[in-house]
């Protein structure tokens, strides 16, 4: 599946669960299955920032962005995280809202069954969703897979807090189940922002991407040494910069040679387009 078909999967998924909550939580008079509602709403929102981030990611560089627009999806995950954040703050002040004007919760086995069934949805398409994210390596599609996972966790949190209601017939749980559900959407929404700032802010590739570039350098014999190698990320795209040392009476085709053999080498290893440059700098023999 490629990845705006996959974010239009989780628009189209996110839709439907609304409906189906905010009729449940209006009917059940129930804070915490609203606040689901909310959350998913939200997660509607964030799915269609990914979609057109995708979409706009997704085209080639211009003289606008010489570099491509892989940056959109580093904003977009950005921003989902940031949404994730409000869907918290608007659950907490729904349920403390009721525990001051109290209220009580009807047709708990009802709120049970929508809460599962949404669960059961989100489980499966964040799946998908996660899958192609990892294939296209995209911040914007993990983002929103996330979201739909956090969903599935905070679902589940839902149906234990109103199967406790049920039995214990204390009202206030629905409201302290809501404000659990949350905390752990606050975890996932701090992950997101610390994960979508580092490409943000162009920190370096991770240890174990910078290990593989080493290794390829390292495997020419022809390279006598090399320095400032730096990397980044944009969206998908890894983008590498490094100067490499050859002997200074090595031809002009054969430096030429080995770049070109360097960069497909870097181009196989990484998934997704990369952006590699290759200084060449001789290196004099001592005699």
């Amino acid at each position: 599946m490629t990845k705006q078909s996959s974010a239009l999967l989780s628009i189209v998924s996110n839709t439907v669960l609304i409906i189906f909550k905010v009729i449940a939580g209006i009917l059940m008079g129930s804070v915490s299955v609203i606040s689901e509602a909310i959350h998913s709403s939200i997660d509607l929102l964030a799915s269609i920032i990914a979609f057109f981030s995708i979409k706009i990611s997704s085209k080639a560089e211009d003289k606008g962005h010489p570099f491509g627009h892989g940056k959109y999806e580093n904003v977009s995950g950005f921003v989902e995280a940031l949404l994730i954040l409000l869907a918290a703050a608007l659950i907490v002040y729904q349920a403390i809202k009721r525990m001051f004007e109290g209220g009580a919760v009807e047709n708990i086995s009802l709120g049970i069954f929508v809460m599962l069934i949404a669960s059961a949805i989100n489980f499966v398409v964040s799946m998908i969703l996660l899958k192609t994210a990892r294939k296209t390596d995209s911040i914007a599609l993990e983002a929103d897979a996330m979201h739909l996972l956090t969903d599935v966790y905070t679902s589940i949190g839902v149906v234990i807090g109103l199967l406790l209601l049920k039995v214990t017939k204390i009202p206030i749980i629905d409201s302290i189940t809501a404000i659990v559900v949350a905390i752990l959407i606050v975890k996932t929404s701090i992950d997101l922002i610390k994960k979508s700032l580092n490409d943000l802010v162009d920190c370096k590739l991770p240890d174990d991407d910078i290990s593989k570039i080493v290794i390829i350098l390292n495997s020419h014999n022809e390279i006598t040494k090399y320095h400032n190698l730096r990397t980044r990320k944009s969206g998908s795209t890894r983008e590498i910069d490094v100067h490499i040392h050859v002997v200074e009476n090595a031809s002009l085709i054969d430096a030429h040679k080995l770049s070109d053999e360097i960069e497909d080498e870097l181009k196989n290893v990484f998934p997704g387009d990369s952006y590699v440059m290759i200084h060449l700098e001789p290196e004099t023999v001592v005699k």
